[in-house]
């Protein structure tokens, strides 16, 4: 297999990515130069697909573009041997470009514009999903030779972003679906679904869609179909503080998969994951450029201290026109503040966080209890792979966060095993990396947990 290209820099011995973070925070404080920036660790993208090829052995992940579309990380789950979830013309012509072959690749967006079904067929990318009638249609005329994936709904409504209000057919219009796509003379080869992200309770969703699909499954065989390929969809938590627990969750899918396609069945099983492979490896920081003091005055009080309650505003270089923009549906777990000077036992305040545009929206977090800062000190977000940085925009003219992309040689030599044999070796038990903010340098660093 050819290595495809990576550009980033090797962690020296015994440094982290939290220490080239730290290190590029301290070299900012010799200048006005504060602009926020990413450190991104590619070593932590190695592990989790090691560990997804541990805890999920029969299903072969294709990473979700749209979750993270930065180079590095493309190539870098490129050479790890995954294949890839393309929506859309450009995202299909970014992972060809690279070195993808066509056969790694699924169009998995059921609504497609007729000029790039043509593209698909003309640089053969077969597999593709649909779920209406007009799609079979447009499919017929302009791309005959595709293995279509019937996608299905799913009950998703405890999820965060619930995807099935929009994509997915009932289990009567599949019915219809396939005995058109019979009709039509079009290969129905496979079944799809997604459960939503961020979901209180996906195991009963998978459970149930599994389950769904196996129907799905028999009457395409009752039709004359040879359907054997599953694609079981995203959902899956990219950070050990999501409310989701990845064992918990994989080991449902485990057994369900097991009761209704038995490994003896011959079918292939994929998934769609993508913040469970970026999420943890990036961590933003953001630079305090403006501060204000909002003081309430409290009737009643005889305590010169709480005569006047304080709140504070921040103002940082980022916002939700930026790395904020979809990130807000979800829940922030933890901000890092930075202090350039700190003391024990601080008082903390009532604060909120704002981005730097004109925009009264742009707010990141509505409340959370920080002690006072000053402008230059920075706030560390963590967990920020996931539609983040190909979600960001520059209006107002601010910038994008500059990212920085680092590997251990450890892992540079873990990733080329695996590309090279298949496989890799015995590691230990391997958790969802969580940033931590402690370097050898001792910075004052306080956690704060923040609202949204």
């Amino acid at each position: 297999m050819n290595s495809f290209s990576l550009d980033f820099s090797f962690l020296e011995e015994g440094f982290t990515a939290q220490d080239i973070l730290e290190q590029k925070i301290n070299e900012s404080s010799l200048s006005d130069d504060k602009d926020a920036f990413y450190v991104a660790d590619l070593g932590d993208i190695v592990k989790k697909h090691i560990r997804w090829l541990k805890a999920l052995p029969r299903v072969t992940p294709f990473y979700a573009v749209k979750c993270n579309d930065s180079k590095a990380i493309v190539t870098t789950i490129a050479n790890l041997g995954a294949g890839f979830d393309c929506a859309s013309k450009a995202e299909i012509q970014f992972v060809q470009n690279i070195g993808v072959q066509p056969e790694r690749i699924i169009y998995a967006n059921p609504c497609k514009q007729i000029s790039e079904i043509k593209y698909a067929a003309s640089c053969g990318v077969e597999k593709m999903t649909f779920d209406s009638e007009g799609e079979l249609i447009k499919v017929a005329k302009n791309h005959p030779n595709a293995k279509l994936v019937l996608r299905i709904a799913t009950d998703d409504c405890k999820a965060m972003c619930q995807l099935s209000v929009k994509f997915g057919a009932t289990l009567k219009t599949s019915r219809l679906l396939l005995e058109r796509a019979k009709e039509l003379n079009i290969d129905v080869i496979g079944v799809s679904f997604h459960v939503g992200s961020d979901s209180r309770d996906p195991q009963q969703t998978f459970v149930q869609a599994i389950s769904d699909a196996r129907c799905v499954f028999d009457m395409g065989a009752e039709l004359g179909f040879n359907i054997h390929l599953l694609d079981i969809g995203g959902g899956f938590p990219g950070s050990k503080n999501s409310r989701l627990n990845f064992e918990e969750v994989i080991s449902v899918i485990n057994l369900t998969l097991d009761k209704y396609f038995p490994a003896n069945s011959g079918v292939q099983i994929i998934a769609e994951p993508g913040r469970y492979y970026v999420a943890s490896a990036f961590t933003l920081a953001v630079n305090v450029i403006a501060k204000k003091v909002m003081l309430t005055e409290q009737t009643g009080s005889h305590d010169e201290d709480d005569a006047s309650k304080k709140t504070l505003m921040y103002y940082v270089n980022d916002g939700i026109h930026g790395s904020f923009n979809l990130i807000t549906r979800f829940r922030m777990e933890m901000g890092i503040v930075r202090k350039k000077k700190s003391k024990p036992d601080e008082k903390l305040y009532s604060s909120s966080i704002w981005g730097p545009t004109c925009d009264s929206d742009d707010r990141i977090i509505e409340q959370c209890d920080l002690p006072e800062l000053e402008v230059g000190d920075w706030i560390l977000f963590e967990n920020m792979g996931a539609y983040t940085v190909v979600a960001s925009s520059t209006f107002n003219g601010f910038p994008r966060p500059t990212l920085h992309f680092v590997m251990s040689r450890p892992h540079w030599q873990l990733m080329h095993t695996i590309q090279e044999h298949g496989t890799f070796p015995e590691v230990p038990e391997l958790n969802d990396v969580h940033v931590s903010c402690v370097s050898k340098n001792r910075m004052e660093l306080n956690s704060i947990a923040c609202i949204v």
